[in-house]
């Protein structure tokens, strides 16, 4: 049995905990044994009303702060969540059912590198002074006012960090909606917030599904939305927002493509591909579950990712020697196991994995071993639809052209990798592909410092880095007259 994380109330709203025994319940289960670990209430009506308006007021006087206080609290904040990453990363793995191995180093770990960068950053956060010769004007950056965040279930405080440091950072407040699947560490985060001065309002978490996201997202008193989910949760936000004329930037899905020409280093383009597809059980928006490989290097590819892949240990994810757990519910298990059925139907060979274990103690777990299909064509289902599970579809290709033309041949631009020793050849392919992030030589690192974010149905906007201030300020120009008024009256 694993202990019980209940935590003291459902919501963080002005600083406290809050129940809310009107709204629909909300279970948080243990993936690797389907065991209750938890149980919240939605937010009614009732208290989205209550959690905005809180921010509404908190953010008057924290967007009077000059960056520097701003950046102080952030920074505070970050070496809190270091100083707890051992109990935040339990929590994350009971919550999510990734590996502690995995959490340690990229959950809260991440999320206090965010809350860093953005506390340093936000002391410089500016306009500029321009000389109009016999007058002059400037422009000043200032804090939309209240955002609504609107988070992710598998990089769960990761995300409501990425959201949280810049908006904060910047003078304004967050209502912050974990996904209703993985509830428990958002309120933590709120917690060491205001542990690390953060005034009571300015950060607020409401639980909910669809319905409490559509609340936030229509308030009249939201200036800002940011999204990390599907495509057809972003498709509603953007409407939703549009109708309030609101800022947006969202996050969505992709179907990644990484290219391997015959020059790669085969053994880093292997590993490269084995964390393009099943790192977090292959539960990462950016994967690259698209593998293109040169037709020279084709087989000698597979063998090794074969070699490699049925070497991954699964088992219990707070075991430090799992290197793999389960999905995130058995909703998502059985949705991954039928994209693996239809691969078969649809003539890919499956080179391994593609069964459910079933491990001593966690029967009841949601697992699927990886899964590696050969030979896929452009047009299979499995090299069309975005899957969110341990599945790599490896396709062969003959040439730099081709190749390029397969790979953006999507609906998505989310990420893109390319694995070779020829710098020439690596930029120009890198120049050529439809995609928002993109690695040479490597796949799926994401530094604070670089943005974040796709093109075409992946998303707009981007997260991290300095480009995320743009996204959470508004610009004001101010002319200043130096002499007399010229006018014609």
């Amino acid at each position: 049995m694993v202990s019980n994380v209940q935590p003291r109330g459902s919501h963080f709203i002005a600083g406290a905990y809050r129940s809310d025994i009107d709204g629909p319940e909300i279970l948080s289960v243990y993936p690797a044994t389907g065991e209750i670990i938890a149980r919240l209430g939605a937010a009614t009506a009732a208290t989205v009303d209550d959690a905005v308006a809180a921010a509404v007021e908190a953010q008057r006087a924290w967007g009077r702060k000059s960056g520097t206080e701003r950046g102080r609290v952030l920074r505070r904040a970050a070496d809190l969540l270091r100083a707890r990453n051992r109990a935040l990363s339990e929590l994350e793995t009971l919550d999510t059912g990734k590996p502690i191995s995995e959490t340690l180093v990229a959950d809260a770990a991440s999320g206090a590198d965010c809350l860093e960068y953005f506390g340093g950053l936000a002391a410089s956060i500016a306009g500029e002074q321009v000389d109009l010769g016999h007058s002059f004007g400037y422009t000043r950056r200032e804090p939309l006012g209240v955002v609504a965040a609107i988070g992710a279930w598998n990089y769960p405080i990761q995300i409501a960090c990425w959201k949280a440091a810049p908006a904060l950072a910047c003078g304004n407040a967050v209502v912050f909606k974990p996904s209703e699947m993985t509830p428990l560490s958002a309120l933590q985060l709120a917690e060491i917030l205001i542990e690390a001065g953060l005034p009571p309002g300015v950060f607020n978490v409401v639980q909910g599904r669809g319905e409490t996201g559509r609340r936030l997202v229509e308030h009249p008193d939201v200036a800002k939305v940011s999204l990390t989910g599907s495509v057809p949760t972003g498709r509603a936000v953007m409407a939703a927002a549009g109708a309030g004329i609101k800022s947006v930037t969202m996050e969505l899905g992709g179907k990644s493509p990484l290219i391997v020409f015959a020059d790669a280093e085969l053994d880093n383009a292997v590993g490269g591909a084995m964390l393009g597809n099943f790192y977090s059980a292959g539960q990462i928006c950016s994967n690259g579950t698209r593998v293109f490989v040169q037709r020279k290097v084709y087989d000698d590819f597979l063998t090794r990712l074969a070699k490699r892949t049925d070497a991954i240990r699964l088992g219990d994810p707070l075991d430090p020697e799992t290197q793999m757990g389960p999905l995130i519910s058995e909703a998502q298990r059985d949705k991954v196991m039928a994209h693996i059925a239809t691969g078969k139907q649809d003539g890919a060979r499956l080179l391994t994995g593609g069964d459910q274990p079933h491990l001593q103690g966690f029967e009841r777990g949601s697992f699927v071993r990886p899964t590696v299909f050969a030979d896929v064509q452009d047009g299979m289902r499995i090299a069309r639809e975005e899957i969110f599970g341990p599945v790599m579809s490896v396709l062969v290709f003959d040439d730099e052209d081709e190749v390029v033309a397969r790979a953006n041949d999507t609906e998505f631009g989310l990420a893109a990798g390319v694995f070779t020793r020829d710098i020439q050849r690596a930029h120009r392919t890198i120049a050529n592909l439809q995609a928002g992030t993109c690695w040479i030589n490597a796949y799926n690192l994401t530094p604070v410092e670089l943005p974040f974010g796709g093109v075409k149905r992946s998303g707009v906007g981007r997260e991290n880095s300095r480009a995320a201030i743009e996204h959470y300020t508004r610009l004001k120009s101010v002319y200043v007259e130096m002499g007399d008024v010229d006018s014609p009256f």
